[in-house]
Formats: structure tokens, C-alpha cells, sequence
């Protein structure tokens, strides 16, 4: 089924689940967004005077902190209807005061902090349920995730990766996402932290994916469940290895090096789209 709604992931600035509260003005600041071209971007994609968004700070340990600094954002865009939905758990999930905020809301954003949060709290829940029917069914509405908030709405998820000697079997974890993507695996930070082995491997492993490594302050646009837009400052790169002619993974012991051949990779700038089915870029 064609999804009629849209998903924006948004590569994220710094691991904001991760560091302490803001300790001095830099760091302030820095939590205050880079990525406000793309918040205007997300605001933009609605739909007028009211629309309601609903913050999802379940990867983050600063849950308030996080949620502020998108308040901030979007109120600097003149969207002042922004919620807080500060689900730690399962039970949380399924409260009816979140599934009817969740059916109000025009657009829902998962933050970063730890994928593997979103996961356990979501998965196999009506919430979940309920995101995945309003994003197939309906056309006003719109799903973000930034970091972790992003790569955890694929159907294959990386859950961390290891510090061993980079193109070997072995480095990378994967696990199962929030099944919003079936079609591609996202990476975050992606060229900041030098995440690319890990994304060579997890394409070894899945080679009928499309790997979308996101750089910061980078985004893309997702519509029809198949169309790619980059959007933000910087730049998108997929790998795809649906033509791989060689993939020595499945053979290999851990530790050893991977052998792959023709693996095709796409560099997109702002603007420029790629169709995941077709594996084509347009203009």
C-alpha cells in the first residue's frame, strides 16, 4: 500500500539524549537547533492556523530539556499548538489520554537520545498501531524523527555498532525498528562520525535495502513512501546494493573483512530527490 502521509528524518546535530543538562550558554544554544531550517521546513508541510504537533521524547534523558528547545523552535515559526508526549514505557503508550492525543495530532516527532527507547516502549502497541494507520491513510498528516528518533522508524534498525577495525563482519548491531520504512535503513551523523563501515556492513546484510546516511543538520523528505527529498544544510548519502555482484557476508566468520562488489552509492544536496523503487535521482 502507497502511504499517503509523510515522514521527515532529520540526521540531528549532537546526541541530545546523551549529554548533560545545558550547562553554560554555548551548549544552550546548541540545543536550541541547528535544524531550524528543517523544523520550517516540517511546519511548512502542514496544514494551517491550529495544527496541532505532539513531541515524543522517549529516546532522551532529558525529556523537558528537549522538549523546550522544539517548543522554542517551532514557536520562533509561529506554531505555538506543540505537546509533550513523555512516554518512558509500554504502559504509557497505551494510556487513552495518548491515543487520543496521537489521533488529534497533525504531526507527531520522535527526538534523539537512544533508539533502542522508542523501540521498547512502541512496538507491538496500539500507539504504534495507530501512527502506522494514520500515516498510510491520511494525507495531513506527517511523522518526524531526529538521530535515534529517526533511524528508529525503519522496519531494520541499527541499535549501535562496536570499536573494532572498521569492514569486518561483526561491528554493527541491528534490531527491529518501528516498521514505518520497510524499504531503506537510516543512519544519523552519518559522516561526523564516521558511520559509514557501519552502514557497508548492515547493507551486507540486507542488500535488498537502501542504506540513507544522513548527515547533520540534514533531512530528507519522504512522500508516497518512495520519493526522497533532501532537505537541510547538508548532504544525504545512500547506498544501494540491490546490483551488489559479489557480498562475502553470509560466508564470513566475525572479524573478517567484507568483500562486496558494486555497491552503488549516491551523494543528494538539498533539493535533489531519489525514487527508492526506480534507485534514479531527479532533478
Amino acid at each position: 500500500m502507497i502511504p499517503k502521509g509523510k515522514i521527515v528524518a532529520i540526521g540531528g546535530n549532537e546526541d541530545k539524549g546523551s549529554i548533560p543538562l545545558p550547562f553554560n550558554a554555548e551548549q544552550a544554544q546548541r540545543i536550541l537547533f541547528f535544524e531550524q531550517g528543517i523544523l520550517k521546513r516540517i511546519h511548512d508541510e502542514l496544514y494551517g492556523i491550529g495544527t496541532r504537533i505532539e513531541v515524543i521524547t522517549t529516546a532522551t534523558s532529558i525529556p523537558d530539556e528537549l522538549f523546550q528547545a522544539y517548543l522554542h523552535g517551532f514557536m520562533l515559526l509561529g506554531c505555538d499548538n506543540v505537546g509533550h508526549l513523555a512516554i518512558q514505557d509500554r504502559e504509557q503508550a497505551a494510556r487513552p489520554e495518548t491515543l487520543q492525543r496521537l489521533h488529534k495530532a497533525d504531526a507527531v516527532i520522535f527526538t534523539g537520545g537512544d533508539q533502542l527507547r522508542i523501540t521498547a516502549a512502541f512496538n507491538h502497541t496500539e500507539a504504534l498501531k495507530l501512527i502506522r494507520r494514520r500515516y498510510l491513510h491520511e494525507e495531513k498528516f506527517l511523522i518526524a524523527g531526529t538521530s535515534a528518533g529517526a533511524m528508529a522508524l525503519c522496519k531494520t534498525m541499527i541499535g549501535g555498532s562496536y570499536e573494532t577495525k572498521p569492514l569486518v563482519k561483526g561491528i554493527v548491531s541491528l534490531g527491529d525498528g518501528l516498521a514505518l520504512l520497510p524499504h531503506v535503513i537510516i543512519d544519523t551523523h552519518f559522516v561526523n562520525r564516521r558511520r559509514i563501515p557501519r552502514m557497508i556492513e548492515a547493507i551486507a546484510m540486507h542488500p535488498k535495502l537502501v542504506g540513507i546516511g544522513l548527515g547533520e543538520d540534514t533531512g530528507i523528505l519522504i512522500s508516497k513512501g518512495n520519493e526522497i527529498e533532501t532537505i537541510g544544510s547538508g548532504l544525504v548519502v545512500l547506498l544501494d546494493g540491490r546490483e551488489l555482484q559479489e557480498n562475502n557476508f553470509r560466508q564470513l566468520r566475525t572479524g573478517e573483512p567484507l568483500c562486496l562488489e558494486h555497491l552503488i552509492m549516491h551523494v543528494l544536496p538539498k533539493g535533489r530527490s531519489y525514487f527508492i523503487d526506480k534507485g534514479g535521482i531527479n532533478n
